[in-house]
């Protein structure tokens, strides 16, 4: 089986460093991915740290990738060598053993085959992006339009379907107000998406720092929320609030920020249980929900909506050998708005 340069994370503590792993030999249903590009999510950095719990090492990270097709199982006649593809959050599901509603395949958590720190059906480990080829079921790897750039696309196989997706379900369309909490990766992709949906978009950000950079995104307003004023002044006023931060806030606060029936929808991963009293959700039918990434078929809509109005993510664009400063300015804050490895400075390593 061929081995393939990547960088692995050996432990919770060890950081990532490079390393050789095995790829499996392609069957006829496959398609063998040079990885051009690949996004660093949030959630890589609390895989490798395993926050959530469950990690299994080593962990090579990355779900946001993009790359060019090298070569095509014999059963796969619908995909040609060089062509432009993505591979996103995961990479099989239930809809290969016959038994799942492929719109609805990325909540069927039983038989969900995550891109990293996951395990194929046949029980293999799964290894992500960051390495210099990957190989991936066809049902599972999706054709970029040519408008979209390799670089800045990749962000958009998990935080741009990850705010699509609430979008698409809760029908934002011209008339819809939408506040977006928070500014990074996700943020300023749904600043993007939901002014292309034609809503009115306020950005929420707990500083006045990011105003200027939420404007020229497409906001259409801004408002710091450590600013005492701001909910009373935003009072009843959200058809959908989108929370895209990894952080338990005052959701009483943020349900009092909707209209009638409106909903806030949590994108971000808490980081600690929180509390909501009954009388806002019972007196004006108002609604908490949650929203996790995106079908195959929907990220595929999602990438051509993207392409007709020029949305890509804002990156930094880096070499594989500064990731160790990337994940700690990422646990800070501190990128505009997405970083993204050149995955071919992998094969500077010796």
């Amino acid at each position: 089986m061929p081995e393939v340069r990547a960088y692995a994370a050996q432990s919770a503590t060890s950081g990532l460093a490079p390393t050789t792993i095995v790829r499996r030999e392609p069957r006829p249903d496959d398609v063998v991915i040079d990885v051009a590009y690949c996004g660093i999510c949030h959630t890589d950095l609390s895989q490798v740290r395993n926050e959530w719990g469950g990690a299994e090492y080593p962990m090579v990270p990355g779900h946001e990738i993009t790359g060019i097709v090298r070569a095509v199982g014999s059963a796969v006649t619908d995909l040609a060598v060089g062509a432009r593809v993505g591979v996103g959050c995961f990479v099989d599901g239930g809809c290969s053993k016959g038994r799942c509603d492929r719109e609805h395949e990325h909540r069927d958590l039983a038989d969900l085959v995550a891109t990293y720190n996951g395990r194929e059906h046949d029980g293999a480990p799964t290894y992500g992006g960051y390495s210099r080829s990957i190989v991936v079921k066809r049902p599972y790897v999706l054709e970029l339009p040519d408008a979209l750039p390799l670089d800045a696309a990749a962000p958009l196989l998990c935080a741009g379907i990850s705010l699509y997706s609430p979008l698409v379900h809760w029908r934002v369309g011209p008339g819809s107000r939408v506040a977006i909490v928070g500014l990074g990766g996700l943020g300023h992709l749904g600043v993007k998406l939901a002014r292309a949906f034609g809503a009115d978009v306020t950005v929420l950000s707990r500083t006045d720092a990011k105003r200027a950079d939420a404007l020229a995104l497409g906001a259409h307003d801004y408002h710091a929320t450590s600013d005492p004023e701001t909910f009373a002044r935003l009072a009843d006023r959200f058809d959908l609030v989108l929370v895209t931060v990894g952080a338990t806030l005052d959701w009483n606060a943020y349900l009092r920020l909707l209209r009638r029936e409106g909903t806030l929808v949590l994108i971000g991963m808490p980081d600690a249980p929180g509390s909501v009293h009954a009388f806002e959700l019972l007196t004006q039918r108002k609604s908490i929900s949650g929203s996790a990434i995106g079908s195959i078929p929907e990220t595929a809509r999602m990438l051509e909506f993207c392409a007709r109005h020029g949305i890509a993510a804002d990156i930094e664009l880096l070499p594989i050998q500064d990731l160790a400063a990337a994940y700690a300015r990422l646990g800070r804050g501190d990128v505009r708005y997405r970083f993204v490895i050149d995955m071919q400075s992998l094969d500077r390593e010796p």
